[in-house]
């Protein structure tokens, strides 16, 4: 029986490598410019929020100078910013948890069955 599961999940692996490797791949150079564009846009956009601005307007600060400081900041404050906002929880994981918890439950009930 084990077999059987081991030899199906092989083959199922090695299904999944054969289609990733025919993915396209693509070089380019990247302009020396601002390199973390899209993430002061990501920051950026964020601002532009109307709740963010209301809650950012309770805490005194002003929602333009905000931006302005923003704008100030090195490329690489920009992305450590960015990985810091994406990283943080924003509450809308629980389905995720739940679907995996569900997934585990079932595969282990098939396994004690």
């Amino acid at each position: 029986m084990t077999s059987t599961w081991a030899r199906a999940l092989c083959r199922a692996l090695i299904c999944l490598a054969l289609c990733n490797a025919s993915a396209p791949v693509q070089a380019a150079l990247i302009a020396t410019g601002d390199t973390a564009q899209p993430e002061r846009a990501a920051v950026l956009g964020l601002l532009g929020r109307a709740d963010l601005a209301r809650e950012l307007q309770a805490l005194g600060i002003d929602p333009a100078a905000a931006k302005a400081r923003v704008a100030a900041l090195s490329d690489d404050e920009v992305r450590s910013l960015a990985d810091r906002i994406s990283a943080a929880p924003a509450g809308a994981d629980a389905a995720g948890i739940l679907l995996l918890v569900v997934v585990v439950a079932l595969i282990w009930w098939a396994w004690k069955r």
